[in-house]
């Protein structure tokens, strides 16, 4: 006796392949899980929150800080929502491959005469439906990388921005410091051209200082486009526009940390937790389990079973005739064995397995650069923090009493007021480059490659370009 459960099996199978749907919250709730702990600390949206209601509660909760900015980019940000919408794309197909294919009904009407025959043909491909199983996995699996690749957008997406964060507060904090800069050798121009106009001071003496004005003015220039173009680089990876790009930021760069924490095995943590390495070593196991696949249906990639059933009409003789009966189609592989396809198809195992060593070299690499690069940047802004600015700032004060006490003329305080801002526009470029080496640590360390993210900034400009027409 048949046993009921095997003779179930098939159309349980085609139910639950007619039951798959595509899920985009829960690939999103898998990419976020993929990205948790690897974007720093930025807070999740509450719960029941729309996206629009988390973003307009972060613009409007005053100056933006960089985890706030961070949040918005990943909620607003239209270049990021094209990317990931390749999630979505990969998982369609993940669905599509777990459908059984539909079968085949071919009519067909011949007259000869007075006889009339009609043909009949219902098909089936086999071949499709032995290979399913396999099919279903490996569009999975397909689905697991594209869900790991998402992931590293959302990493490189919110590092850009933590980075454009820094360079546009950094941008406005010089511009205001060189205004200062500007007003002082404004005034020491003034006053040389009165010196000069009583004769008290000579020409040359006087085109010095003007040209000391011009000099500042040009930097000044330079420095307010610097930050307008910073801030709408920002404004871009937030996706923000109309009143939204009104936002404030703060007025200075956060202070530095007062020490480092200790760092150990960086380059085992950089293997261990990075995604592209992840990534690499899943296709390549990925690879390797689809080379049986290959091997098998090199030969036979056409196997239908069919039923045909035709009927022959003979109006002159009044009689009809049916015959019935299986059909298969099957291609002899006479001539393609299906070697070029399992040559291909271990080239490609050979190509994945040295992508593994290929990303591990480069991760390990790119761990030790971006921590001597974090170690080196804190240094050298301490540095400025420490003795530079401290000892301009000092020199800037004595020269301000030897002023008040006759002893220094009006133009060394206004040199040593120009040393200081200068000092200071030092310190806040170093300042800045920490932040951004210590952004590229974390990314080098948990998240993906942090040269990738100059390709992807620069990919994701025509997409907003787009998206904005």
């Amino acid at each position: 006796m048949k046993n009921p459960t095997s003779a179930m099996a098939p159309l349980a199978l085609a139910i639950l392949a007619g039951c798959s749907t595509v899920s985009p919250d829960a690939l999103r709730a898998d990419v976020d899980r993929l990205a948790q702990g690897r974007l720093g600390d930025v807070a999740p949206a509450r719960p029941g929150q729309s996206r629009t209601e988390a973003v307009r509660d972060l613009l409007a909760q005053g100056p933006l800080d960089a985890p706030a900015a961070v949040r918005v980019a990943l909620l607003n940000s239209p270049s990021l929502q094209a990317s990931l919408a390749t999630l979505e794309i990969s998982e369609a197909d993940r669905v599509q491959a777990g459908i059984l294919p539909n079968p085949l009904l071919a009519v067909g009407r011949l007259r000869e005469g007075e006889v009339v025959e009609i043909e009949r043909l219902i098909s089936f491909n086999v071949l499709n439906l032995l290979t399913l199983p396999w099919r279903s996995k490996y569009a999975g699996q397909q689905t697991e990388l594209a869900k790991l690749q998402a992931a590293q957008a959302v990493i490189g997406h919110a590092a850009s921005t933590r980075k454009a964060w820094f360079n546009a507060v950094a941008a406005q904090q010089t511009a205001n410091y060189l205004r200062d800069a500007k007003d002082a050798a404004e005034a020491g121009a003034e006053l040389a051209r009165r010196m000069a106009k009583v004769g008290n001071w000579s020409r040359l003496q006087q085109a010095r200082e003007q040209a000391t004005l011009a000099d500042i003015a040009a930097q000044l220039a330079r420095a307010q486009q610097s930050a307008l173009a910073q801030r709408e680089k920002l404004t871009r990876l937030m996706g923000l526009w109309g009143a939204q790009a009104g936002y404030t930021l703060p007025e200075r760069l956060p202070d530095l940390p007062k020490a480092l924490p200790q760092r150990a095995d960086i380059e085992a943590q950089a293997l261990r937790e990075r995604l592209d390495v992840r990534a690499a070593k899943d296709e390549a196991r990925h690879v390797a389990d689809s080379l049986g696949f290959t091997r098998v249906t090199g030969a036979i990639d056409v196997l239908e079973l069919g039923w045909q059933r035709n009927t022959t009409f003979d109006n002159a003789a009044g009689a009809k005739e049916t015959a019935r009966g299986p059909e298969i189609e099957l291609r002899l592989p006479l001539f393609d064995w299906g070697q070029g396809r399992g040559a291909r198809a271990e080239a490609t195992y050979q190509q994945a397995a040295a992508n593994v060593g290929a990303v591990a070299v480069q991760a390990r690499s790119e761990a030790r650069e971006s921590w001597h690069g974090w170690r080196t940047s804190y240094d050298v802004a301490r540095h400025y923090r420490d003795e530079v600015v401290p000892l301009a700032k000092f020199i800037n004060e004595e020269t301000v009493l030897r002023y008040n006490g006759m002893l220094a003329s009006v133009w060394e305080l206004l040199g040593e007021a120009r040393n200081h801002v200068s000092a200071v526009s030092n310190a806040i470029t170093a300042q800045r480059d920490f932040w951004i080496a210590d952004t590229d640590l974390g990314t080098a360390l948990t998240g993906t490659s942090p040269g990738a993210l100059a390709a992807m900034s620069a990919s994701a400009e025509p997409a907003a370009a787009a998206q904005g027409h």
